[in-house]
């Protein structure tokens, strides 16, 4: 073989592979002294509703559903309903050196892009966010309606939330969902688990379990 075809073979390698994620970490400077937070990072006598993997700040007004997959029979994400603003939260486990969410992030962009939504990266107080803005079903208004993907990379852990209602397209409403985002407190725990996998989240104690799609939990 000769070196111009050995070369043309070597480019068509390189081309065809698969593109580089950014596996670098995501999140504010201050993130270990303004949230969200390890659970090593908070002292333990702060009250917090504890849901397993995620402990939320009781704050006045704030009102807690959690998201259950029946099929399964687990508690698969928190919402957070306030002011006029819901915030849908999941913590999954992650490398200790290395962050998920400039990957997840161009996952959530690739599928959603395929299946029509407008895409919109921004910068925000956390980093880099996402905004979709998807076409609402006649029967429900039509329009169109717009979440916020945000996230942030901690000790062994990501911490994702998708912003709708208000706070989605108004940016006062936002910082307060954002300050809500940033009391939360991680709990990832020591024990072995692949990177991606969803930390494991339950209802909390003194809480019954009903049958439905969530459990609505009102901290007032």
């Amino acid at each position: 073989m000769s070196e111009e075809q050995r070369s043309g073979d070597e480019l068509d390698v390189r081309e065809n592979a698969a593109p580089e994620v950014d596996d670098s970490k995501s999140a504010p400077e201050d993130r270990a002294s303004a949230g969200p937070f390890d659970a090593s990072e908070v002292p333990s006598m702060r009250p917090y509703v504890d849901l397993g993997g995620i402990k939320v700040a009781p704050r006045e007004g704030l009102q807690l559903r959690l998201e259950v997959d029946e099929r399964a029979k687990r508690v698969v994400a928190v919402s957070l309903d306030y002011q006029g603003s819901l915030l849908q939260v999941q913590a999954f486990a992650a490398p200790k050196t290395t962050g998920l969410w400039n990957g997840v992030r161009a996952e959530i962009a690739q599928q959603m892009g395929s299946q029509g939504a407008q895409l919109v990266e921004e910068s925000g107080p956390l980093g880099p966010e996402l905004v979709v803005t998807t076409p609402a079903p006649a029967d429900q208004g039509g329009g169109s309606r717009v979440a916020r993907f945000i996230a942030v990379d901690g000790p062994r852990w990501m911490l994702r939330g998708v912003v709708m209602g208000r706070a989605a397209t108004d940016a006062d409403a936002r910082a307060g969902v954002i300050d809500l985002f940033r009391e939360i407190v991680v709990v990832r725990g020591d024990q072995p688990m692949p990177p991606s996998e969803l930390l494991p989240l339950r209802v909390p104690a003194g809480v019954q379990q009903q049958g439905g799609p969530a459990q609505g939990v009102t901290q007032a």
